[in-house]
């Protein structure tokens, strides 16, 4: 397929007037561009600004975060999900601190061989922060490029990406590689969007775009429908007693390994079987009212969540098990937000 036109004078030219003001753009370090990065995967920008400023302020730095305790880390993700990125972000903060003196290095290989840091993230700290003529290829620019070239195939495909990362390469100018990947970035974000109609009457590209040519803008890209998720029923039991809530540390590895939540268990059990898979853990309880279904979506399971409120005496817990207050559930216990339905039920005093 030829190659269009040069793209970068105009698409910088419209950046420059429509970029949105950011911190991490505000202040480019690499640190920032990192931490920033791994944050908006999965997370809207408006979303994902508070707990940047919030971070930011706790960890200012990389060996900082290195030596962060990991309750503390935990914390600061609190609701942003997907907490092995916040795992991620420390192991390789620890290995920035052991082998390059605390500092990001400025070398691409050197970057995608940290953890947590693909592709993608390597080509927006490379760029953005060190100014290396790489790419940054994620959603927003496939999408992009797709209608760009009127190209219908599947850009979950390994092949399509690495055709894509081509053209955008051919287009980069060297002397700004990162405004470059900036700008793409944007223009998927504020008019190239997914989901339905792209805003063409102002983007800057769209006297070149061959599919607004040729009417199919609103089909493209093309994306191969994900498997079904695995549906897990959950059986929840917000158990309170005059020392707090009664939560439960789930293990180290797997999904959300290492943090909080309510008692649970990972099946279906009715009234009397919750009560005696407490009681076999030494934990008497008297059962309430049913608490409302609610479900949350992991990548590939799907929870779906029943349960009932409970009472119990304030006795000696288990290991892997606390009474939790309103005050050490806000400051020191970390609840993902898969919980976000009962999260109001256990900011009621403990």
């Amino acid at each position: 397929m030829p190659t269009l036109s040069p793209i970068a004078p105009d698409l910088l030219a419209w950046f420059s007037q429509n970029a949105r003001i950011l911190p991490f753009r505000q202040d480019p370090t690499p640190y920032h561009i990192w931490v920033s990065e791994i944050m908006l995967q999965q997370t809207r920008v408006a979303a994902a600004l508070e707990y940047y400023d919030r971070w930011m302020k706790a960890l200012p730095t990389i060996r900082d975060l290195a030596e962060c305790d990991e309750e503390k880390l935990h914390k600061l993700w609190e609701g942003l999900g997907y907490y092995s990125r916040v795992r991620n972000l420390q192991k390789a903060a620890r290995i920035v601190c052991q082998e390059y003196g605390g500092q990001l290095p400025a070398d691409h290989k050197k970057l995608l061989a940290l953890p947590g840091i693909g592709d993608y993230t390597a080509g927006a700290i490379g760029s953005i922060a060190f100014h290396l003529p790489v790419p940054a290829v994620d959603g927003n620019v496939l999408r992009v490029f797709s209608r760009l070239y009127n190209d219908d195939r599947d850009i979950a495909d390994p092949k399509t990406k690495k055709a894509y990362t081509q053209w955008v390469m051919e287009h980069q100018p060297p002397e700004a590689p990162g405004p470059y990947n900036e700008a793409l970035m944007e223009l998927g974000a504020l008019v190239c969007l997914p989901n339905g109609e792209p805003l063409c009457d102002a983007c800057p590209l769209a006297h070149l775009c061959r599919a607004r040519q040729a009417g199919t803008q609103n089909t493209l890209p093309v994306k191969k429908a994900a498997k079904a998720r695995r549906i897990q029923p959950v059986t929840v039991l917000l158990v309170k007693s005059e020392q707090g809530w009664l939560l439960q540390r789930r293990p180290d590895s797997g999904l959300l390994a290492g943090l909080w939540q309510p008692a649970l268990f990972e099946e279906e059990l009715s009234r009397q079987e919750a009560a005696d898979r407490l009681a076999s853990l030494g934990i008497s309880v008297q059962l309430g009212g049913p608490l409302k279904p609610a479900k949350h979506i992991f990548s590939h399971i799907e929870w779906r969540m029943s349960g009932w409120q409970a009472t119990a005496e304030a006795a000696p817990l288990p290991d892997g098990y606390v009474w939790a207050d309103r005050e050490s559930l806000a400051q020191q216990y970390t609840l993902p937000g898969a919980f976000k339905a009962y999260r109001p039920l256990l900011e009621t005093d403990g």
